[in-house]
């Protein structure tokens, strides 16, 4: 490409991704900092396996049933053809699914349930429906933050909702100014959450609804990790009466059926909501294939691949947490989702001190080879994850044991 027409292309680049400063930005983002950390640091110790506690994905892949449906469907004629907003049987499957799993009952297939080529992609088309320049979106941080960036494209503007450890990383929904609540159109909530593990309580989500109402609020619950519960049982906000009033829940099969490439997911609860996504959507793509709906279709039918899934993070995580505490964190197990969410320590007894989570997060990469994610939006904490890669489970109990080798000759001061 000639420097003339690179020089006019560039300045022709929208204004939301940077205008004429697009791909000059020198600020290098958190998950491409850890991927060169990890890069270095196994060029550095070529032959030594890096420990990747960071990736926030499963491990393993979809079970043998759900492959073999696939496999078959699409070797059929009548799944070949464009989707659109989905097959029938697969909202019909969703509804069973939360009725079955989570007690939602009163759901219209018709009207109120929309597949999804994964959570991600309905969570960026939702602002479409309702943001116009000068509307707020509430957000929780630390967390995902699709539907933010793509509130300010549409010229919105977005409220941080801070998740701090004294209110159970729940957000203070009396701390939000009224000002910010009459411009508020979307609340974004996740829960079980990622990364902090926390668990909504059925009395937070009827807090939530009634928010949601007093104040013309459409609340957007990310549902990704809600069946991978520890000790309790799945929790929808769908179950909470007056929920599908004010708003939807999204679920996908990514985290409870070990489908993360295939993209499926669904959203479920308000008619108007549902609508308003679905017009959106019809513009933006032409549905998940069918194959991989049928797909869906026999993993929702079968809740009971989850339990197994569930039981492989739950061995992991209280490995992790038992090592972790044994060394000063203050950790514990999470309510759900496959994270731990601890405090960074303040530095290394008599040796290097942290400034911050990421800090704290390259040093392990770099001297120890272990990955982490560190998060800095609301004090500074370290996400382990349990979704590391072993061939069964004798190779995870020497990958937890290399873990705790590798940590235990770390004195650390919190």
């Amino acid at each position: 490409m000639s420097k003339i027409s690179e020089s006019y292309i560039q300045s022709l680049f929208a204004d939301r991704i940077g205008g004429s400063m697009f791909g000059k930005d020198t600020k290098i983002y958190k998950f491409e900092k850890i991927k060169r950390a990890k890069r270095a640091a196994m060029a550095a110790h070529p032959g030594v396996e890096l420990i990747d506690l960071g990736v926030g994905e499963p491990d393993e892949m979809a079970f043998p049933l759900v492959v073999k449906k696939l496999q078959a469907e699409a070797a059929k004629p009548a799944n070949r053809g464009y989707a659109d907003n989905g097959i029938q049987e697969f909202k019909d499957a969703a509804v069973d699914y939360l009725k079955k799993v989570y007690g939602v009952k009163g759901l219209d297939p018709q009207t109120e349930v929309l597949h999804g080529i994964g959570s991600k992609p309905v969570l960026a088309m939702l602002p479409a429906v309702f943001i116009n320049p000068g509307d707020v979106t509430l957000m929780t941080a630390p967390g995902y933050p699709v539907m933010a960036t793509h509130t300010r494209w549409y010229g919105g503007s977005v409220h941080i909702l801070p998740l701090t450890e004294k209110n159970g990383f729940l957000p203070d929904l009396s701390a939000i100014p009224a000002a910010v609540r009459k411009k508020a159109k979307l609340l974004y909530l996740n829960y079980p959450n990622n990364p902090t593990g926390a668990g909504a309580t059925r009395a937070f989500f009827e807090k939530v609804v009634k928010f949601a109402k007093a104040n013309n609020i459409i609340v957007v619950h990310d549902a990704a990790y809600a069946a991978l519960m520890y000790g309790s049982k799945p929790l929808s906000f769908l179950s909470v009466p007056g929920a599908k009033d004010v708003g939807v829940e999204i679920h996908s099969l990514s985290k409870a059926y070990n489908m993360t490439g295939w993209r499926l997911a669904f959203v479920a609860g308000n008619a108007r909501v549902v609508a308003g996504y679905g017009m959106v959507k019809d513009n933006y793509d032409s549905g998940q294939f069918k194959a991989i709906q049928h797909a869906g279709i026999a993993a929702l039918g079968h809740p009971e691949i989850t339990g197994r899934i569930k039981e492989k993070y739950e061995r992991r995580l209280r490995s992790l947490v038992a090592t972790l505490k044994g060394m000063g964190f203050s950790a514990r197990m999470p309510a759900g989702t496959f994270y731990l969410y601890v405090k960074m320590p303040k530095g290394i007894k008599g040796g290097r001190r942290f400034a911050n989570a990421e800090e704290f997060s390259e040093f392990l990469i770099t001297e120890k080879l272990i990955s982490t994610v560190p998060w800095d939006d609301a004090g500074s904490y370290i996400r382990f994850s349990a979704t590391f890669e072993a061939k069964g489970k004798a190779d995870e109990k020497r990958v937890l044991a290399e873990f705790k080798r590798r940590m235990s000759g770390l004195l650390f001061e919190f």
